[in-house]
């Protein structure tokens, strides 16, 4: 049977795309050379198949404007740098990294799997801008300004980077006159939000598989995670045993979603234990969040001078907010901004939120939790204890689960025997090995003096509220008679 006339074009598309002649590269220290490939215009003339290439640059049509550099400006790990110094990596290179991958995903289903699951030159296109473009509507400080400084100033702000994100696309197309096929654009940005809660509930079933390779809604395995994880441990210096490269050299497509070889479940489980560890150890290290804290505070007390918030519906404004607004207040000589100033001149010089004590919440208790407030803490305290003042008290409830809550995202995914199989099954845990943890999620309460000399005052109330709640100390020890006496 012969291969009709959209085989052959896109089959010389994914050959010629990847001649590196017509590429331009950026070397990477994750993924070494990332090739930026031009577009191909394939012409067929009267009888035989002849393609009149058109060189025209088209990612780099994205990636030379101000919007796209601005992510070099927002740190990919926001303050983390604070604690680990070598995490200065930013959004740029991470969004390169994913481009790249996301292509070689396609470019994998497709050398595998050919005509079985007709991958188009536009598809190719389509899910590489995906990936590009996932992050290019990104707040500054990482996560900070969407979950934490947003809710605080907007009251319960629901606000999320890849709507703006979607937003920013547009925004990009029609600022410099980008020629692209509306119906890409429109399929790039379903790809964006695939993950989101503001996924398109009309996504085309129609090969449903490429919408999980960049932000997978379904089951939480895509090329962002592989990016992340491999580039946030390299860059905070610690190992990592999690290869990505496993996954998207064996992935299958089968009955339109990505399936993985049976064998590979540990390597399915090591991608999700490993996104936990980095939450625990790197993303919500105690000393981080304290200057997360100290940080949102900061904002917050500027948000009236400046009104930063302003901008976060209107794309042609937003572009301009990155990690630099936190400069912007240090180097002001305003009076309005003064008790911010201070704040950011604690952080330089050190004098950072004091952690006091931390536990974890019991699993029993995880599902009906409510937050614990400053108010909580300062009503736990006995007569003649030094007295304190809710703004003496920050605290931060953090959850680390495997993508999914308390579900187990694992059993979300299908896997197959071998090559020679049609069949696609679950796996649980249990028929794996019995090391595996059984509980997904942890839920850590924190709780911060933001003055030195308060910790002891801080931490007798901390414990008071977890004796009166669960009726023991939930807390592992002590804080430490040191950090109390700290004047």
């Amino acid at each position: 049977m012969g291969t009709n006339g959209n085989e052959e074009v896109t089959s010389l598309y994914s050959l010629s795309c990847r001649d590196r002649r017509f590429s331009k590269h950026i070397h990477d220290n994750v993924h070494g050379n990332i090739y930026l490939d031009p577009v191909l215009l394939m012409i067929k003339v009267f009888l035989e198949m002849t393609f009149c290439l058109l060189l025209m640059q088209f990612f780099l049509q994205f990636v030379d404007t101000e919007q796209f550099q601005r992510l070099r400006e927002l740190k990919q790990l926001g303050l983390t740098h604070m604690v680990y110094p070598g995490a200065v990596h930013s959004r740029f290179e991470h969004s390169l990294g994913v481009y790249w991958l996301a292509g070689e995903a396609v470019y994998t289903v497709q050398g595998h799997q050919g005509s079985e699951i007709n991958i188009e030159r536009n598809d190719i296109r389509t899910v590489k801008l995906a990936g590009l473009l996932h992050d290019v509507g990104h707040g500054p400080f990482s996560h900070l300004f969407e979950r934490e400084f947003l809710p605080r100033v907007l009251n319960g702000s629901e606000w999320s980077h890849e709507d703006m994100s979607v937003k920013m696309i547009d925004y990009i197309v029609d600022a410099h006159h980008i020629e692209i096929d509306a119906a890409i654009l429109n399929n790039v940005k379903e790809m964006v939000l695939a993950s989101s809660a503001n996924a398109s509930q009309n996504t085309v079933n129609e090969k449903r598989f490429l919408y999980d390779i960049v932000a997978n809604g379904r089951n939480g395995i895509d090329v962002d995670k592989f990016d992340y994880i491999v580039r946030d441990s390299r860059a905070c210096g610690l190992g990592c045993n999690f290869q990505f490269q496993r996954l998207l050299e064996t992935m299958r497509v089968m009955g339109d979603e990505i399936c993985y070889r049976a064998k590979d479940y540990l390597t399915v489980h090591k991608l999700f234990a490993t996104r936990a560890d980095l939450h625990r150890t790197v993303y919500t290290h105690a000393k981080v969040k304290a200057i997360e804290l100290m940080v949102v505070d900061a904002l917050t007390l500027a948000h009236g001078e400046l009104s930063i918030s302003a901008s976060i519906q209107e794309p042609a404004k937003f572009w301009k907010l990155d990690d630099s607004i936190l400069r912007q207040i240090e180097t002001s000589d305003k009076q309005e901004l003064k008790k911010a100033r201070d704040l950011v001149l604690r952080i330089r010089r050190r004098d950072l939120y004091q952690f006091c004590n931390e536990f974890a919440v019991p699993k029993d208790k995880q599902e009906h939790f409510k937050d614990i407030t400053p108010q909580d803490i300062v009503c736990s305290q006995k007569n003649g204890d030094t007295p304190l003042n809710e703004e003496d008290i920050s605290v931060s409830i953090v959850k680390i689960d495997l993508t999914r809550g308390r579900s187990n995202p694992l059993e979300s995914i299908k896997f197959f025997q071998d090559y020679e199989s049609d069949y696609k099954f679950p796996m649980r845990d249990e028929r794996i090995s019995h090391l595996l943890p059984a509980f997904c999620q942890d839920m850590i309460v924190r709780v911060y003096s933001k003055k030195p000399e308060l910790v002891g005052a801080v931490s007798k109330a901390f414990e008071n509220y977890q004796l009166k709640t669960y009726g023991m100390k939930a807390q592992v020890h002590d804080t430490p008679e040191k950090k109390k006496r700290r004047v």
